[in-house]
């Protein structure tokens, strides 16, 4: 089955952030080549939260991975505010990405030998922006950490990590923030911490969020909750945001 979901009375009228159309990946060669993605076509509106769930070996780390740049399809076509992902080559799209996607990953992807502040101000500063330095402390303080802008990853416990990875991923200001099992090395509390932290800033910022997770109750909180099954979108339906705001 082709997985062409009709998706205009879930996203609403918003224009689209996000439009996906017939995407295709294999990884592997030969006899160990393996379809991850099938077929794909998904559009996610301006604003909207969307969560992607499915078992392991799904698809859905793989999709979020084509949506933010960092994996391209071997056919099918990836658009993002307008612009199509396959017209870019490699360092167009580096830096496309850096001015357009925020992400954050499970395992955080601190620099280690770099501060907090370094951390967020480094990838502003390769961007160009001159105001790098104030830019990232300010949205150091804005996820909480105003008093850990000079320390280390090592001195800081997972959660506060997990909070300079996010203010990485929101300090260029983007239209897309896309998120990996954000609370995957987390305990529940901190987890459920930063998940609402996240969450505000998806609603502050009006940003588009787009949010991988294995767990059912954290997906429902988005606008809409798409899951994935081999490689296709098996079933898309309205999440607890959508449903609340009806």
């Amino acid at each position: 089955m082709d997985s062409l979901i009709e998706t205009s009375s879930l996203a609403g009228t918003a224009p689209d952030t996000i439009s996906i159309t017939d995407v295709n990946l294999s990884l592997g060669s030969g006899a160990a080549r393996v379809h991850i993605l099938k077929d794909i076509s998904l559009k996610v509106a301006s604003g909207e939260a969307i969560g992607l769930i499915g078992p392991s070996g799904s698809g859905k780390s793989t999709l979020l991975m084509v949506m933010a740049g960092l994996e391209r399809p071997d056919s099918g076509e990836v658009v993002l505010n307008g612009t199509a992902f396959n017209a870019l080559d490699e360092d167009a799209l580096a830096r496309f990405r850096g001015r357009h996607v925020g992400i954050v990953f499970q395992s955080f992807h601190l620099i280690p030998t770099m501060t907090a502040l370094e951390n967020v101000a480094v990838p502003l500063e390769l961007a160009g922006n001159p105001d790098a330095s104030a830019r990232a402390a300010q949205e150091l303080t804005s996820v909480g950490l105003g008093e850990r802008l000079h320390h280390y990853p090592t001195q800081l416990s997972g959660g506060e990590q997990q909070r300079v990875a996010l203010a990485r991923a929101l300090a260029p200001d983007p239209a897309i923030l896309v998120a990996d099992e954000p609370t995957g090395n987390l305990d529940e509390t901190t987890g459920r911490q930063i998940v609402d932290l996240l969450f505000t800033k998806h609603a502050e910022r009006g940003m588009t969020l787009v949010l991988v997770t294995h767990d059912t109750s954290l997906a429902q909180r988005c606008d809409r909750v798409v899951r994935l099954r081999s490689g296709r979108i098996d079933t898309m339906a309205a999440g607890q945001a959508r449903a609340q705001t009806a």
